[in-house]
């Protein structure tokens, strides 16, 4: 089989119309923006949600972030994140905060993650999938009519079941009176609560410390050839002396 081989031009063609999807997402309806209509979008749209990022996590009110919400995290109605309503030119004032999806005929009035085991999402209480139940206010299942609704038993890796979980969507000053990360102003669409390598974890792999990115940012950066030698240099009087305290017994 020959390896494909693409040169430099159409390589940063490639890196473009990646870093365009990454940009408009959806909003141009499967026809790609002209230059004009590309430079117009961006010009309303970077500042809007520099200013009104929302940021979405999973869990247990007080407690950690268990799930922290990215473009492709699928929603109960089984479309992801980037599907549903993300960019608003004012944050509405009501709480909980509610993002519809904006796929053609779907029901869903809110996204709502559910947690999954492996592969598959997890099971109401009444045994059913979320598939299996309305995508509508009440999530009643399509299967039974014992079920009030869905409800999971399975226990997170928090400790705590699903059901004590929510999905909390809030504004960047909401989230810092919490003491979590923010990360920097991206111009990405629907980032929701990612705001590093660290937020592809769930929440009590990664445990996050509360207080800003660049204080992680700091402790994990690589030390300078000078700041190396300016601790070894530090570090080698102590033994010169050890040695020679050795010697004197």
């Amino acid at each position: 089989m020959e390896k494909p081989c693409l040169d430099n031009s159409a390589l940063r063609a490639v890196d473009a119309y990646c870093e365009y999807k990454r940009i408009v997402g959806d909003d141009d309806g499967g026809q790609l923006f002209t230059p004009k209509q590309y430079e117009e979008y961006k010009k309303k749209m970077l500042p809007q949600r520099a200013k009104n990022r929302l940021y979405v996590s999973f869990g247990v009110p007080g407690g950690i972030d268990c799930k922290l919400i990215g473009p492709e995290t699928q929603c109960f109605c089984s479309h992801r994140y980037k599907q549903h309503r993300t960019d608003f030119e004012a944050v509405p004032s009501e709480r909980p905060l509610s993002l519809p999806c904006q796929v053609g005929g779907c029901p869903c009035s809110a996204y709502q993650y559910v947690p999954r085991i492996g592969p598959n999402p997890v099971r109401c209480s009444c045994k059913h999938f979320p598939r299996d139940h309305s995508e509508a206010t009440g999530l009643l299942c399509k299967k039974c009519s014992s079920c009030s609704g869905f409800k999971s038993p399975s226990t997170c890796g928090c400790g705590q079941p699903c059901s004590a979980h929510q999905t909390l969507v809030e504004t960047k000053l909401e989230r810092e009176s919490r003491g979590r990360p923010t990360g920097r102003d991206v111009l990405y669409a629907a980032m929701g609560g990612l705001t590093g390598f660290s937020s592809l974890l769930d929440g009590y792999l990664s445990l996050e410390a509360s207080g800003s990115d660049q204080d992680r940012e700091n402790v994990c950066q690589p030390r300078s050839p000078a700041s190396r030698i300016k601790v070894a240099f530090t570090k080698a009087p102590i033994s010169v002396h050890r040695k020679r305290d050795t010697k004197k017994l």
